[in-house]
């Protein structure tokens, strides 16, 4: 059943969104303070995940925490309804696997490519008006640029004025390249975990759990980098002509990331999205596979 497929993953990702979406605003800001300022020369109201949880609350109320929160499951839904559909259907014709019962490692990266990509491209619009909702903040906790987006149906329509359709789709290039590493790292080994732990006799339900568990960890390691170019290609103002204000594209805001801020900058947020990714990728594979298996005892 290919199409329920994709609403498996789809449902799954928005599930496991609702809980992890504060982690996301925590990163995001963190993300963008000290935007290409040299280390140490640069407020820092957020220090680590918790305080930062704090400042937050603090200052833009507990709803704060959940800032971006439409366009973050709409975002969650169409990038995972893809990649988990492709990942399912490639698996279930057997094009990842080396035999009936081994998942190749490198044919999972390959489909988590080509999955993440499509998803990433479509879902696009989502993601930048996520960005630029959770980074708005008041106070002495501001940081990156603040668009003032009342809504995201608000953050549409002023990106689509100032933009037109192409506008939806600014950095997508950045956006393609985080989604298709970060979902060719999480569901190759989400597929390649799994076979062992069977063969240790898990039951199904702690294998998914464990599986999802490890390829959250791999996802936030390889991830941090792309994430935090994506997410400050998206947050950044635009000038009358629509160009960004702080970068040109994806290799201009490398640069000056690494002119400015250092490696150490790439890896601003790593923290945060640690606490996201492990249980976010948990909780997304782990409902995946209950809403598959709900879905064949159903209409088995």
């Amino acid at each position: 059943m290919p199409t329920s497929d994709f609403i498996c993953g789809g449902m799954a990702a928005m599930m496991a969104g609702v809980f992890t979406n504060p982690i996301e605003v925590v990163k995001t800001r963190m993300q963008l303070q000290g935007e290409l300022a040299a280390r140490g020369t640069h407020a820092k109201p957020y220090k680590n995940v918790f305080q930062a949880f704090v400042a937050v609350v603090r200052n833009d109320g507990i709803l704060g925490l959940q800032k971006g929160i439409a366009p973050a499951l709409c975002f969650q839904f169409v990038i995972n309804s893809c990649r988990l559909g492709i990942y399912k259907v490639a698996l279930d014709n057997g094009w990842m696997s080396k035999n009936q019962e081994e998942v190749s490692f490198l044919r999972g990266m390959f489909w988590g490519a080509v999955g993440g990509s499509v998803g990433a491209y479509l879902a696009n619009p989502f993601f930048m008006m996520k960005a630029q909702l959770q980074a708005q903040s008041a106070g002495k906790i501001t940081v990156g640029y603040q668009h003032r987006h009342t809504s995201m149906f608000d953050a549409m329509r002023q990106i689509y004025k100032s933009g037109g359709i192409a506008g939806l789709w600014r950095g997508s290039a950045a956006n393609l390249v985080r989604a298709s590493v970060a979902s060719s790292a999480q569901i190759a080994t989400f597929g390649w975990v799994k076979a062992p732990l069977r063969k240790m006799g898990f039951q199904p339900v702690v294998v998914s759990f464990l599986s999802g568990l490890t390829a959250g960890s791999v996802l936030a390691c390889v991830v941090t980098p792309l994430d935090l170019v994506t997410t400050r290609l998206y947050n950044q103002g635009l000038d009358a002509q629509g160009k960004g204000l702080l970068y040109k594209g994806w290799l201009d805001c490398v640069l000056k990331v690494m002119k400015t801020e250092g490696i150490y900058g790439f890896y601003k947020g790593l923290g945060p999205i640690y606490a996201r990714s492990a249980p976010h990728s948990t909780l997304l594979l782990f409902f995946f596979d209950q809403l598959i298996a709900l879905r064949n005892h159903i209409f088995d």
